[in-house]
């Protein structure tokens, strides 16, 4: 499956408290499974954004879906299609 990352910025979602923000990964991860994604790795980031989100989807359409439930959550983020340092070794070969 396809992996992909999404940097997320909270800005502009209404946080109660610290617990808050943590408990939305589980909702999260089940609302990934839903879309046939699977969450693989969440990060609090220290820096320009606040969290980083590493997911497999089976295809296009489950990313799409997938990072619209971030946003859904009002977790503003960009994601983007990853594609691991051995397979981009084997595209190079063959340019």
């Amino acid at each position: 499956m396809p992996t992909y990352a999404s940097l997320i910025d909270v800005e502009g979602r209404d946080v109660q408290n610290a617990q808050e923000l943590a408990s939305i990964w589980g909702e999260v991860h089940t609302e990934f499974e839903q879309h046939n994604a699977e969450l693989q790795e969440s990060y609090a980031i220290l820096g320009e954004h606040d969290f980083l989100a590493v997911f497999e989807a089976g295809d296009r359409e489950a990313a799409f879906k997938s990072a619209l439930t971030l946003r859904r959550h009002g977790l503003r983020a960009q994601t983007m299609e990853l594609l691991d340092t051995d397979n981009f070794s084997q595209l190079v070969d063959e340019v």
